[in-house]
C-alpha cells in the first residue's frame, strides 16, 4: 500500500497551519490533487486492478487445476499470486484515500488492518522472489543436490514460513496508524477522522524505524537478485560451449533465452520497486512544503508501478511461457486445438520443470 499518511498530511496540522496552495476541500473532493490529475489515476489504477485480479486468478486456477503444473517452482508463484491478489484489492481504499482523506468512513479496525496487510503481502512477496531465486541458482548451478534436495512437502513449508516472517515483521503497523480525530480545517467547529500515523508513531521515531525496515527489504532482496542471476548467468555462458548431443542447438538457444529471461526480471523488479521505496525515503524527509509537495507527485507514479508489479506478471507468463499459455488457453477453453497443443506439451516434458530446460520459462516473479 502507498505510504498510508502521505495525502493531506500538512492539511493535518502537523505544522500548525493550513496552505493555500493546496486545492480547496469540496463536498465531493477533499484532496492533495487537483481533479484533472485524480480521473486519469483512477482510471488507470482500475484497469490495473481488473486485469490483475483476472490474471493472477487464472494463474492459480492452472496450477490447482492441472497436476503437470504442480511444481515448486509453481508452488511459489501461486503463494505469490495470492499476495498480489490481496494487494491489489487494498487499492480502492487508496484511492478513496487520493479523493478524500478526510473524512476517513470505514472505521479504526480496517484502518488498522488495510495497512498491516498490504505491508505484510508486500513483504510476503519480496521473500518469495528472494526464496525462488534461490532456488533457481541451486537447480541451474547445482541440479542434481536441488533435485533431492528441493521437494514439494519441503517448499510448501518454506512458503508458510515466509508468509509468518512477513506477518511478524508487518506486525508493529498494525499499533502505528490508527483513526484519528482531527479538527475539520473548512469548519473549525466540527470534528472529522482521518486514517493516519499516530503522533506517538512520529515523536517516538518508531515510524522511520519501519520505514527502514521495509527499505531493507528491498534492498537486501535486489542484492541477492542480482548476485545469485549474476552466477546463473556465468553458469550459463560457460557451459554453452560444453554442450554436445544432438539436442545441443536447442539447449543452447534455451540457455540463451533464461539469460535474457533473468535480465528482464532484475530489471522488471527494480523498476517497480525502487520509486515506491525511494517515495518512501523522500515523505520520511520531508521538512517543508515544496519537498513534501514533491513527496505527493512522486509517490502518484510510485504508487501506479506498485500496483502494476502486482497485475504484470500473469501478463509475463503468458508472453514468456509457451506451457503456461497453451495451459490458459485449455482453462478458458478457447479452442480444442489448443488443448491438444497442451496435452502434447504435457507428453514431451513428462510435466517436470524443476531441473529441465523447460524449468526457465517459468519466470521469477517481478
Amino acid at each position: 500500500m502507498q505510504n498510508n499518511s502521505t495525502t493531506n498530511y500538512v492539511y493535518n496540522g502537523v505544522n500548525g497551519s493550513y496552505d493555500l496552495d493546496f486545492p480547496p476541500c469540496t463536498e465531493n473532493v477533499c484532496s492533495f490533487f487537483p481533479i484533472r490529475i485524480l480521473i486519469p489515476l483512477t482510471i488507470i489504477c482500475l484497469v490495473i486492478m481488473v486485469a490483475g485480479l483476472i490474471g493472477n486468478t487464472i494463474t492459480i486456477l492452472i496450477i490447482k487445476r492441472y497436476k503437470e503444473m504442480n511444481t515448486t517452482t509453481n508452488f511459489y508463484l501461486s503463494s505469490m499470486a495470492v499476495s498480489d491478489m490481496v494487494i491489489l484489492l487494498c487499492l480502492p481504499f487508496d484511492l478513496y484515500r487520493l479523493w478524500r482523506s478526510i473524512p476517513w468512513i470505514f472505521g479504526g479496525f480496517l484502518c488498522k488492518f488495510l495497512c498491516f496487510i498490504s505491508e505484510a503481502c508486500t513483504y510476503a512477496t519480496i521473500l518469495h522472489i528472494t526464496a525462488l531465486s534461490i532456488e533457481r541458482y541451486l537447480a541451474i548451478c547445482f541440479p542434481l543436490k536441488a533435485k533431492v534436495c528441493i521437494t514439494k512437502r519441503r517448499v510448501k513449508m518454506v512458503i508458510v514460513l515466509l508468509w509468518v516472517i512477513a506477518l511478524l515483521s508487518a506486525a508493529p503497523l498494525y499499533n502505528l496508524i490508527d483513526n484519528v480525530q482531527i479538527v475539520n480545517y473548512t469548519d473549525f467547529s466540527k470534528i472529522s477522522w482521518e486514517c493516519k500515523y499516530t503522533q506517538y508513531a512520529i515523536e517516538s521515531g518508531l515510524l522511520k524505524v519501519m520505514m527502514w525496515v521495509t527499505t531493507v527489504y528491498f534492498f537486501f532482496p535486489m542484492l541477492c537478485l542480482t548476485v545469485l542471476y549474476g552466477f546463473i548467468g556465468k553458469k550459463l555462458w560457460k557451459s554453452k560451449n560444453t554442450l554436445r548431443g544432438p539436442n545441443a542447438a536447442n539447449r543452447e538457444r534455451c540457455h540463451r533465452q533464461t539469460v535474457k529471461i533473468l535480465a528482464v526480471v532484475v530489471s522488471a523488479f527494480i523498476i517497480c520497486w525502487l520509486p515506491f521505496h525511494m517515495g518512501r525515503i523522500i515523505f520520511m524527509d520531508s521538512m517543508d512544503f515544496q519537498t513534501m509537495k514533491f513527496s505527493q507527485y512522486f509517490n502518484l507514479v510510485a504508487m501506479q508501478l506498485f500496483y502494476l508489479s502486482a497485475s504484470i506478471n500473469p501478463i509475463l507468463y503468458n508472453f514468456i511461457s509457451k506451457k503456461y499459455r497453451t495451459a490458459a488457453y485449455k482453462l478458458l477453453r478457447l479452442s480444442t486445438s489448443d488443448e491438444r497443443a497442451y496435452n502434447v506439451i504435457k507428453d514431451e516434458t513428462g510435466g517436470h520443470t524443476e531441473t529441465t530446460c523447460i524449468q526457465n520459462e517459468y519466470i521469477t516473479h517481478i
